[in-house]
C-alpha cells in the first residue's frame, strides 16, 4: 500500500481522527494482529465469533501506527498512535478501498468471476499480464467482502494490474465487489450451479455473476466463455466490448487438445487473424485449457502476441490443490481437494479420465456443499457420473457417502465412509504403486486431509 495521511484515512475511512498528526503517513493496513509490523495501521474487524479490539493490545505492543476502531476501551486509551473512529471497521474497510482504488490513476484492474475457475483463471491472467507489467493479484482465493478491500490495498506504487478475484455467495454481493474494485475489464469463467443453495436458480446466478460484466465502462473489455450457454445473455448487459475465448469456439479459442506429461498442449488460435501457436499448461484438464483461453484474451487484448502469451501460460504456476499432481510410495493423487460443486465434479472426472494411468483409477469424494433442495439429487448424479467413467473404486466420504454410492450403482467398486481417518485406513490397504487417486470436495470436506497422511 502507498503511504497515505491519517487525515486521509479518517476521510477515506468515513470515520473521525481523534488522535495523531493528521498529516502523518501510514501503511499498510492490517487486521490480523499476528501478522502486524511496527508502522502498520491496525483495522480491528467485528464478526459473529471473533472481535478485532480484543487485540489492540497486541498493535499496541508491536508498536502500530495507527488503529481504525468502532470502540474505544482500556487499550485505546493507552494507545499512543493514531486512532479513527469509525461507526463500522467493515464498512470502514470497504470505504477505504474504494477510496483508495481511486487514487490508483496508472492502474489497470481486471476483475474475474464466475462459478468455476476463478482462482485458476485469476493464476493465468497474472502470469500473462507479467509479462508486460508488475500484477498485484489476488492471494490464493481471498475474494469476498474481506479479501477484495484488502487486496486492493495491497496495490503498490509499481503495480501497473490488478488482478483480483470475486465471489460471491448471496445475491448482491458481486454488484457491491465490482463498485469497490472499479474494474477496467471482466472476465466471467462460467455459470454453473455453485451457491445455489443461497440463490436458488442458474439464471439467478448468471445475473448475479452478470453484474461484474455490466460494471466495465465503455472504454473497457470483458472475455466470455464462449461455450457457455449463458454467455449471450450477459453479453448483451455490457458496455464495454465483448471477446468470447473456448476451446473450438469464439474469438480467442484452443484447438487440437492433447495430454502432455502432466498438463495440457492446444493450438492458439486467433480467429481474426488466423494466427495460431502451439501452447501448454502446467496442469491437466480440458476445463483448465478454458480457463487458460480467458486469460490469453485478456492478455491479447492488452497487446500482447500469441507467443508471449503461449509462453507465459506455460510457466504459470497454480494455487494449491487444484488439479496438482502429487506423488508418494509409487501412488499418485490428482489433488483437486480445494472446493467442488457439481460441475466442477464432473470436470475434475473427466480429466481423470483423460489421465493416463499405470495402474487403477479412483475416485475419493467429499461433500459437495451449499446445495440446498439440490443436495440428494446432485450427489446421487455424481455416483452416476463416476459410474460413467469407468473407474475401478469410487470412495465417498461425509454424510452423504450413501447417496454417492447409491447413485453409482453396481457396476463398480464403491465404498462410503463417515469419516475422512476411516477413508484413509481403506485406502491404505488397497492402494498399490501406479494407482491413481483423484481427491476432491467442497472446502468444508477438508479433503486434502485424506492426502496428507500417505505424503509422511
Amino acid at each position: 500500500m502507498n503511504p497515505i495521511t491519517l487525515s486521509q484515512f479518517a476521510e477515506w475511512t468515513g470515520g473521525t481522527l481523534i488522535q495523531g498528526v493528521p498529516a502523518a503517513l501510514a501503511a499498510p493496513v492490517c487486521t490480523d494482529s499476528r501478522a502486524l509490523k511496527a508502522g502498520d495501521v491496525f483495522l480491528a474487524l467485528k464478526g459473529e465469533n471473533f472481535d478485532g479490539h480484543d487485540f489492540v493490545k497486541d498493535a499496541r505492543e508491536k508498536a502500530a501506527a495507527a488503529l481504525i476502531v468502532s470502540a474505544l476501551n482500556r487499550e485505546t486509551e493507552s494507545f499512543e498512535g493514531g486512532i479513527v473512529h469509525v461507526r463500522d471497521t467493515l464498512r470502514a474497510l470497504r470505504n477505504l478501498a474504494h477510496h483508495y482504488r481511486r487514487s490508483l490513476a496508472g492502474l489497470f484492474a481486471v476483475g474475474i468471476t464466475g462459478s468455476n475457475g476463478k482462482t485458476s483463471t485469476k493464476d493465468f491472467v497474472a502470469a500473462v499480464l507479467a509479462r508486460r507489467a508488475p500484477v498485484n493479484a489476488t492471494r490464493g482465493n481471498l475474494n469476498n467482502h474481506i479479501g477484495l478491500p484488502l487486496t486492493i490495498l495491497g496495490t503498490e506504487a509499481g503495480h501497473r494490474f490488478g488482478v483480483w478475484e470475486m465471489g460471491m455467495s448471496h445475491s448482491g454481493e458481486i454488484e457491491v465487489l465490482a463498485e469497490i474494485a472499479a474494474p477496467d475489464a471482466a472476465v466471467v469463467t462460467n455459470i454453473g450451479t455453485a451457491h445455489i443453495e443461497h440463490m436458488g436458480s442458474r439464471a439467478a446466478i448468471a445475473e448475479e455473476k452478470g453484474m461484474l460484466a455490466e460494471s466495465v465502462p465503455a472504454g473497457g473489455f470483458v472475455v466470455l466463455n464462449a461455450n457457455d450457454p449463458e454467455t449471450p445473455a450477459i453479453a448483451g448487459r455490457c458496455r464495454g466490448r465483448v471477446v468470447t475465448a473456448g476451446i473450438e469456439a469464439g474469438e480467442v479459442r484452443g484447438e487440437n487438445l492433447a495430454v502432455e506429461g502432466a498438463g495440457m498442449a492446444f493450438d492458439l488460435v486467433v480467429a481474426a487473424t488466423g494466427e495460431r501457436v502451439r501452447a501448454s499448461i502446467p496442469v491437466p484438464g480440458r476445463h483448465m485449457v478454458g480457463n487458460a483461453l480467458l486469460a490469453a484474451a485478456v492478455g491479447l487484448e492488452q497487446g500482447l502476441s500469441p507467443a508471449e502469451v503461449a509462453e507465459a501460460l506455460s510457466e504459470a504456476r497454480l494455487t494449491g490443490g487444484r488439479l496438482q499432481f502429487r506423488e508418494s510410495g509409487g501412488l499418485t493423487f490428482l489433488d483437486d481437494s480445494y472446493n467442488a460443486n457439481p460441475d466442477s465434479m464432473r470436470a475434475a472426472l473427466a480429466t481423470l479420465a483423460a489421465t493416463p494411468s499405470a495402474g487403477r483409477k479412483a475416485a475419493v469424494l467429499g461433500r459437495m456443499a451449499e446445495l440446498g433442495e439440490h443436495e440428494e439429487t446432485e450427489h446421487r448424479e455424481l455416483g452416476r457420473a463416476v459410474a460413467e467413467t469407468g473407474l475401478d473404486l469410487l470412495v465417498a466420504v461425509g454424510e452423504t457417502a450413501p447417496l454417492v454410492v447409491e447413485g453409482a450403482g453396481a457396476g463398480l467398486e464403491t465404498r462410503a465412509f463417515e469419516d475422512r481417518e476411516a477413508a484413509v485406513d481403506f485406502l491404505k490397504s488397497w492402494a498399490r504403486s501406479g494407482d491413481l487417486l483423484l481427491v476432491k470436495g467442497s472446502r468444508s470436506a477438508g479433503m486434502e486431509k485424506v492426502i496428507e497422511p500417505f505424503l509422511d
